[in-house]
């Protein structure tokens, strides 16, 4: 399949997705489940809206039109769509049943393989989505230590306890708002200045695109030991996709929970709360966390089945070394252009960023201009590279074949400055407009 179709410089037509579009509209808000996915963050008029189907590391939108896939699901895809083994798995789950009125021995079986491979993983517990063990996570910390306040650092869901740092937090009571601060990732002297006798716990991303700084990671556990506030790694991302055991296996830092979802059963709605055994043994009797579908047997069998494959192929490894390619291919070609003062891919070989500096125009038209052109050379773009195991050698190549077209538009459109007027729809909007308390260093307010 990689390398069966042509780069191809034109709009796709979309007719199918905008009838399916205005049919969303005024009947589901933002006309979409997941904004990473609705139409904020694409270019209005060139992107497809639906997708119906996807295959490997390629999908295809209502027209029919088939694309290049960096997007993954927004994460969970970690080995390809449609993968055989999981799919199997699934299927034959099926035969016997999704959901149960007792417990499913896949329920022990999949908390054993994640105990197996995650260092903090005494004790397990699933859930639905990283939203949900987040804060179940939160909530543990607070039982545990007595105390109500949250240090975080990176997106952690919906949930009240979060939201409220961002500007989308209309609805959550102002007494829930004023337990949690946010700080900058690497700022360790920033967490120290706040982390007091109230502070319940510190929730960060181990990483997201910048690295830890050589001693960020360990120096924040020792402080939470001295100040008797517990770690949690929130490892949507970096789970079972930086190594099998996360973060905290790659870096060689325990904390005292851990929270997983995206990549552990490869598309299928799953999420993990793991940590030391003393802690989670609070959820025993003491903190309600329990839900109908925690159990559900579909999801646990991709799960199984995709943890088999990710260790039994390597599958980590693979996603670096393909990932280092793609990096090291962009940056390559911005620095033979004389743009990489302003625009470089960066980040963890496993999922990259292209960034885009405000010194050559808006940082979000700059983006959209290139997410334009490479859904116009079957490239389905939003600034990442979520590499997945079906990411070959044929998909590399086409992708960086059609930065090699696309960067020098974006250079003449810089030097033009015309960047805005080369956009044929609305540029991509951000996730969430920045706050005073918004991942900024932590404050008393």
């Amino acid at each position: 399949m990689a390398g069966a179709f042509l780069i191809k410089a034109k709009d796709p037509v979309i007719q199918e997705s905008e009838k399916m579009y205005m049919r969303a509209l005024d009947l589901i808000p933002a006309a979409t489940q997941t904004l990473a996915k609705g139409p904020g963050q694409h270019v209005m008029g060139v992107a497809p809206k639906y997708l119906r189907r996807g295959a490997g590391a390629h999908v295809w939108d209502l027209d029919d039109n088939r694309y290049l896939d960096m997007n993954m699901g927004i994460g969970p895809l970690v080995l390809g769509y449609a993968y055989p083994a999981v799919d199997e798995a699934i299927r034959k789950q099926l035969y016997d049943g999704i959901t149960f009125s007792l417990m499913h021995p896949l329920e022990v079986d999949v908390a054993e393989m994640v105990r197996e491979v995650v260092p903090c993983a005494e004790s397990v517990r699933f859930s639905k989505t990283g939203a949900d063990v987040t804060s179940a996570a939160v909530r543990l910390a607070r039982a545990f230590t007595g105390r109500s306040k949250v240090l975080c650092c990176g997106y952690h869901g919906w949930h009240d306890w979060y939201v409220s740092v961002t500007d989308r937090s209309l609805g959550v009571p102002a007494p829930v708002a004023d337990l949690t601060f946010t700080f900058e990732y690497n700022d360790l002297d920033g967490v120290a200045a706040v982390l007091d006798k109230d502070t319940a716990c510190v929730i960060l991303e181990p990483v997201v695109f910048a690295p830890p700084a050589a001693d960020f990671l360990p120096r924040l556990r020792r402080l939470c030991d001295a100040n008797g506030a517990l770690l949690i790694f929130d490892e949507m991302w970096t789970g079972f996709r930086l190594a099998l055991g996360g973060a905290q296996a790659f870096f060689g830092v325990m904390p005292d929970l851990a929270t997983f979802s995206k990549a552990v059963a490869n598309g299928m709605p799953l999420s993990v709360l793991a940590g030391r055994r003393e802690l989670m043994s609070l959820l025993d009797r003491d903190v309600f966390f329990f839900t109908t579908f925690g159990g559900e047997a579909l999801s646990l069998a991709a799960a199984k089945a995709t943890i088999e494959e990710l260790r039994r192929c390597r599958v980590p490894e693979y996603l670096a070394r393909q990932g280092k390619i793609v990096r090291e291919g962009y940056n390559r070609i911005a620095e033979a252009l004389g743009i990489a003062g302003y625009t470089r891919c960066t980040g963890l070989d496993c999922r990259t960023l292209v960034t885009f500096d405000p010194s050559a125009g808006d940082p979000l038209e700059l983006k959209s201009l290139v997410q334009q052109e490479l859904i116009r050379r079957g490239v389905l773009w939003s600034g990442f590279h979520n590499m997945s195991f079906s990411h070959g050698p044929g998909e590399v190549n086409h992708l960086l074949a059609a930065y090699e077209e696309v960067l020098p538009i974006l250079q003449k459109a810089v030097e033009n400055g015309t960047v805005r007027k080369c956009l044929k729809g609305r540029p991509v909007e951000p996730v969430f407009r920045r706050t005073s308390n918004f991942n900024t260093r932590p404050a008393a307010r």
